[in-house]
């Protein structure tokens, strides 16, 4: 027996898609309009990776395939490796020269 919400608000592939959308543009944006703040870049990587993963899987619902599914789960497994690497060195730097801006990290190069 379908529930009461599930026959008043239908969520079609159209709708996943587009969530799927606004989640990988809130990303970009987060991306390319911050350069300060090293842990809001990560933040917006990790939602172009959930954006991503999220078309995989409303794709695999869609077509009644598994492999979609096991993609995202591979992507995200690999987005909290990344985060946690990447938090740790942040962790490791900050403990170093007290500072994570972006500019300080910089001088990093050479």
């Amino acid at each position: 027996m379908p529930s009461l919400l599930s026959s008043l608000l239908p969520v079609s592939l159209a709708h996943y898609l587009f969530l799927s959308t606004s989640l990988f543009v809130i990303g970009l944006i987060g991306l390319f309009l911050n350069r300060r703040h090293v842990i809001v870049i990560l933040m917006s990587v990790e939602l172009l990776f959930l954006a991503a993963s999220m078309n995989f899987i409303a794709f695999s619902a869609a077509l009644g395939d598994l492999s979609g599914q096991v993609f995202a789960l591979f992507i995200l497994a690999t987005a909290a490796a990344e985060v946690t690497i990447g938090l740790a060195i942040l962790v490791v730097y900050y403990r170093n020269r007290a500072s994570i801006a972006i500019h300080d990290i910089s001088d990093l190069k050479g």
